[in-house]
């Protein structure tokens, strides 16, 4: 028993010692009441998964449940009540797809010097710039925000998720690990922007909203109770997963990805959307929230698929979970507590 104890020193005593600063001041106790359900949820589902024996298949239909109904119920409830012209902010699209992108390339060039390979260092370009939007993002956001963040954050969620399933195919095929050709591949990355199921919900949603059209009283009840579940569910499995994959070390790469993924990326979204100005003050924050989440599992779901980069994928989940306790716990305190310049450069 205790050797499956050790794994949960460090993250336990974080998480125990960051709720001690609570009593510091009433501000910072409210960030801190803000964020830290979050992460505990999380840090539930790591230590169950630590210390309750029980195979990774058993995750399989709840991941279905977050994937399939709770999260796509959470965006297509959030986003048909959102009028049409909101939706279609494409200067705020482009910009926070251009840093998700900026951030992908720095990372790309990081591990091409790490390890040589494009096939590895599109594995790193993608935990360098995809964060945790699906799992981590809706609840947080809305949770700091309220309901004005929805949109910023589907909008996000969508363009920053097509971008990676046209980039990783794309740099694999190039890479020659894929052995299809131009048509097969494009197949595959339309197959998997159209069908993915947050997409559709989202596209369900922009449709309704269009249309006027509200779900029968049943159905919206129980749309309601399904994004009631979306957040802690997503959170206990992400906690569970990480808890799951085997850290072999933290490998040389990994301090700078991480400080590029939780550091550099939320502040080149700020700079830019600040730079150019004209945006509600909650779209700026909502979406430096979002570029400041640790890396997406869906890093390690991409490194499994192609078999390259799998358990350094695995490390830079799990450290970077844990090390975003304190990074996003103190963006939420700059942005709500200490009146973090908005638009400081117009």
């Amino acid at each position: 028993m205790l050797h499956r104890l050790k794994p949960l020193i460090l993250p336990v005593a974080g998480f125990v010692s960051l709720m001690g600063l609570g009593a510091l001041a009433p501000a910072l106790n409210e960030v801190l009441s803000l964020a830290l359900p979050f992460f505990g949820l999380i840090l539930l589902g790591y230590v169950c998964g630590k210390l309750i024996e029980l195979p990774e298949a058993g995750l399989a239909w709840m991941n279905a449940f977050i994937i399939y109904v709770a999260l796509p119920a959470l965006f297509f409830n959030l986003v048909h009540v959102t009028p049409v012209a909101e939706l279609a902010n494409w200067r705020f699209i482009l910009i926070t797809t251009a840093c998700t992108g900026m951030a992908f390339g720095l990372a790309f060039v990081i591990g091409l010097f790490s390890s040589g390979k494009v096939e590895d260092a599109t594995i790193q370009g993608v935990a360098g710039g995809y964060s945790n939007v699906g799992y981590m993002g809706p609840g947080l956001t809305l949770a700091t925000f309220g309901p004005a963040s929805v949109v910023p954050t589907a909008l996000i969620f969508v363009f920053d998720s097509t971008f990676f399933f046209t980039i990783v195919p794309v740099m694999m095929a190039l890479a020659g690990s894929q052995k299809a050709n131009f048509a097969a591949t494009a197949g595959l990355i339309l197959k998997r922007v159209l069908t993915h199921p947050f997409n559709i919900a989202t596209a369900a949603g922009v449709a309704a909203a269009a249309l006027h059209f509200h779900p029968p009283a049943a159905a919206a009840k129980m749309l309601t109770i399904l994004q009631g579940a979306a957040a802690p569910c997503a959170l206990f499995v992400m906690g569970v997963t990480v808890a799951l994959r085997p850290l072999k070390g933290i490998s040389p790469e990994m301090p700078l990805l991480l400080f590029l993924k939780l550091i550099v990326h939320p502040l080149a979204v700020w700079f830019c959307l600040s730079w150019l100005g004209h945006f509600d003050p909650v779209w700026t924050y909502t979406a430096v929230l979002m570029a400041a989440l640790p890396p997406a599992l869906n890093v390690f779901v991409m490194a499994n698929q192609y078999g390259v980069y799998v358990q350094r994928a695995s490390g830079l989940i799990l450290i970077g979970t844990i090390v975003s306790v304190v990074t996003v716990t103190g963006l939420l305190y700059f942005i709500t507590a200490s009146g973090i310049g908005y638009r400081a450069l117009n």
